[in-house]
Parts: C-alpha cells; structure tokens; sequence
C-alpha cells in the first residue's frame, strides 16, 4: 500500500495512529522544533508563552499531580505514544514513513489526549529511517528539552519511551489480528525489535516478561496505581523521613 497523501489510511488503527495534514482549523500551531526551542518573536509559540512548559502544567492540573515531575512523565509518555504510533503504523501497515520533521510538525499544548499533531506537508521516508525519525529526530530533542526545564531523570524518560513503543506494537498486533492482517503485525514486530537493539531502548523493558525496568510515577497521582507493565507489582509505600 502507498503511503496515502492524506495519511488517512493511519484513522482505521486508532486515535493515537491519526495525523492530519495541513492548516489547523485553530490556526497556526507552534512546530514542534519551535516548542523545545521556546518562545521566539512573531511564532505561534507566544500565544502559550512556553508550548512545553505550558503542556506540562495542563496535565498537571488535569491529574492532579503531587510534582512537576509526574507531569513532565505522563506528558513525555503521551507524545512518545503519539509519535511510535504514526511511525511504525504507517510503517508496518504503507511499507513507508512520513517525513516527521519537528521543522514540518505542528503540535497543539492546548489540546487533550492523545495529543493533537498536525503535518505541514507530507514527505515520504524508507521505513530504514524509522529510528532516525522518532528517536534521533524526535525523542532525543523532546527529552532534551524536558530535562532543561524540570528535574526528571533520562533513565525515566527513555523507559516512558521504550514502553510507549512496545504498547504500540500490542495495538498493531490486535489490529492484525482483528483484521486478517498478520503481515502488519509481523512487520511491527521486526521494525520494534530493531528499534530496541539501540543503547536508549535496549534495556528499558525486561525481555522474558516485556515489563519495564524504570517506572513512570503514575503512581503518585491521586487514585493512580502501577500500569500493566510495571516494574512494581504494587505501588511502592512512601519512605518516612527523617526527623
């Protein structure tokens, strides 16, 4: 299947596989490079101040977060989601990539989950690209600029990331399966395996059980637990101080 002008192809997978293509309805929304940048003169980015710290206090109002870094962890998590989920389903279902340049993305802070991204135009990459679209080009600056903002450690972030993809791949696999579509499964499978042999993924994930190896803090919102892949069997009792 060729890669659809429209990416819309990508709707029938779920809502964190959608990309939309073109001019926001809302108006100009900050690219994502602008957002980690922060704000610049005469770029949509004033109208939030700063995109990325402005997405980061949205969620935490909206989970009532005890800490900034929980925040920073589910919003990470969110928009690692978001862009494994574009790539590899258009990857494994088109056999090719939209070119996800930061440069090209354009991200709403203001909008709920998954997050809203729209695609300025699209350009076709080789699915060998893959991880020079999402981690190098995508991850690697979205972490950067987290971590100049807010105490939150990379081990963390790049956990977020690794079980971010692999729940990706678990949502292709029951697509396929749904669908009498074993080829796209097999193809998120291999792509995913190879995205893991790098040095930020490998190790995120326990290979016998694919649980992970950091956690999340999920647990530390309020009537929050551990998620289904966590290194927690329960969550974890607070440690008394020291008086």
């Amino acid at each position: 299947m060729d890669l659809d002008p429209q990416l819309a192809a990508l709707d029938a997978l779920g809502g964190f596989f959608v990309l939309r293509v073109g001019v926001p309805p809302r108006g100009p929304l900050p690219t994502l490079a602008g957002a980690w940048a922060g704000p610049r003169s005469g770029t949509p980015a004033e109208v939030y101040g700063d995109p990325v710290t402005f997405r980061i206090d949205k969620v935490a109002q909206s989970i009532r977060a005890p800490e900034s870094r929980v925040a920073v962890s589910v919003a990470q998590q969110g928009l690692a989601a978001r862009f494994w989920s574009v790539a590899l389903g258009a990857a494994a279902l088109c056999g090719r990539l939209p070119d996800l340049d930061p440069e090209l993305l354009r991200w709403d802070p203001d909008a709920g989950a998954p997050d809203d991204l729209w695609l300025s135009e699209v350009r076709t990459r080789p699915v060998t690209d893959l991880d020079a679209v999402v981690r190098a080009g995508l991850l690697v600056p979205l972490n950067a600029a987290l971590r100049s903002r807010h105490r939150v450690s990379s081990r963390l972030l790049w956990g977020n990331a690794g079980s971010a993809l692999a729940g990706t791949v678990r949502q292709l696999d029951r697509w396929a399966l749904t669908h009498g579509r074993p080829d796209v499964g097999e193809r998120a499978r291999t792509l995913a395996g190879r995205l893991f042999a790098h040095p930020d993924l490998a190790g995120t994930l326990d290979p016998r059980t694919l649980r992970r190896r950091s956690c999340c803090l999920y647990y530390r919102v309020p009537g929050g637990g551990v998620c289904g892949d966590c290194c927690f069997e329960r969550p974890p009792r607070p440690v008394p101080r020291r008086t």
